[in-house]
């Protein structure tokens, strides 16, 4: 797996910037820094030019999943936007992993840099949403916080609305599949999507067949005190575990599980894939031998022309690793306002950009859905992510293998279990 070159030296340059307060920090991207004509090899000439803010983690308890995200917004911006003749200008607002700190970020970026729209790559958007959507912004990112996203329609989830309270197979498959008998499930307490995301699991899992030998949907935010959890895992019977949590508690969590000699066969996680495992610091690749990781998009190991073209783009701004789960968060998100942008004029207002997310059809991702997609306009649809469809690889070495059956695995609903049948 190769090693970022000029991210870690981007991300210090940003830290240091974003450290001080919740401020936000103007970037370009898509085009020359005029805004009036596009410089990106292959572009076309800027049509239109829109100011974007980026909301997510740079600091805090909460950066080590998400801060990257800017990258893959700016990768985006000069590729895909700028082949459609618009530049995006970025300002950045830094959550500080807190509700309060996205809710200040997000009130200077609309009263003071008077941003068209927000990309949103955080669990702490919550804080924010009731905000932005007074204000009539449109935000396109990740639902990985809270069912605003289902319920305020300026919100759009650029991998479907992903409402946890409404149950699927798919968990549950894939630990019946790896031959799990007994599962665990973690969750933060403080994010409603990362705690309901644990209790779905469970009931997933649960309805397949798989027992449920220890859930907690309560787990104190970007904590790494997991010692009792080994413990009561192990003494459960818990043969595998999935965890919708920072790549900082779920390796973690690994490492003692292995240190109180559980009987560990499958450990699952959503982020410390591809880049994010040069993201979690030394000892990550040993601590990585053997686990899961599971994401809504096509991992690169798939070679496909929409990842080939997602790491082309990545090296616009100088990212030759293997992407983050962040990078294909903003980079996904930024595809997905670029769509709506498209077919609009120069200078739209908040209200006709929301409109025209709002009539986006067959969204793929980038094409990072691979066979999937999903329609904007009906949020009940995508109540599951696109189809109820994960991605899985393992970590065999220093590579990261596809998992036979699950490149993707994909599920069906299960309407009458709920997020209390555990």
């Amino acid at each position: 797996m190769s090693k970022p070159t000029k991210l870690v030296t981007a991300f210090a340059v940003i830290a240091l910037v974003a450290g001080c307060s919740s401020s936000t920090k103007p970037t370009s991207a898509g085009g020359s820094g005029g805004g009036t004509t596009a410089t990106t090899a292959g572009t076309s000439p800027v049509r239109s030019t829109v100011t974007v803010g980026i909301l997510t983690d740079l600091t805090g308890l909460a950066a080590s999943g998400n801060k990257t995200s800017v990258q893959g917004a700016e990768a985006a911006a000069n590729t895909l936007a700028a082949q459609a003749g618009i530049h995006l200008k970025f300002v950045q607002g830094d959550t500080q992993s807190s509700p309060s700190g996205a809710l200040s970020a997000a009130k200077q970026m609309v009263e003071q840099d008077n941003v068209s729209a927000v990309v949103a790559v955080s669990a702490l958007t919550f804080g924010a949403a009731s905000y932005l959507t007074s204000k009539g912004i449109p935000v396109v990112g990740t639902a990985e916080d809270g069912p605003e996203w289902i319920t305020s329609k300026n919100m759009f989830s650029a991998f479907g609305f992903l409402d946890q309270t409404k149950i699927g197979t798919t968990y549950g498959a894939l630990f019946k599949m790896l031959g799990v008998n007994t599962m665990g499930s973690l969750g933060y307490g403080i994010s409603p999507s990362s705690a309901e995301a644990a209790k779905n699991a469970a009931a997933s899992s649960k309805a397949e067949g798989v027992k449920v030998g220890y859930l907690n949907a309560n787990f104190p935010f970007g904590s790494t005190n997991v010692a009792p959890i080994a413990l009561a895992m192990k003494n459960n019977g818990v043969e595998g575990f999935v965890a919708s949590v920072d790549p900082n508690t779920g390796f973690a969590l690994v490492t003692a599980l292995r240190q109180v000699g559980a009987d560990l066969e499958v450990a699952l996680l959503p982020t410390g894939y591809g880049g994010d495992l040069d993201q979690a610091g030394p000892g990550a690749l040993t601590t990585g031998q053997g686990v899961y990781f599971y994401t809504s998009f096509e991992p690169v190991e798939m070679h496909t022309a929409a990842t080939d073209r997602m790491q082309a783009a990545m090296r616009t701004v100088g990212v030759t690793s293997d992407p983050t789960y962040g990078e294909y968060a903003g980079y996904v998100s930024t595809a997905l306002l670029v769509d709506a942008l498209k077919t609009l004029g120069a200078n739209p207002s908040t209200a006709d950009l929301v409109t025209a997310l709002n009539g986006v059809k067959g969204f793929d991702g980038a094409g990072l859905f691979g066979h999937h997609s999903f329609d904007l306009s009906n949020r009940p649809e995508t109540a599951r992510g696109v189809d109820g469809c994960i991605f899985v690889t393992k970590l065999e070495g220093k590579a990261f293998t596809l998992v036979p059956g699950a490149d993707p695995i994909c599920g069906t609903p299960l309407p009458n279990v709920t997020l209390s049948d555990t």
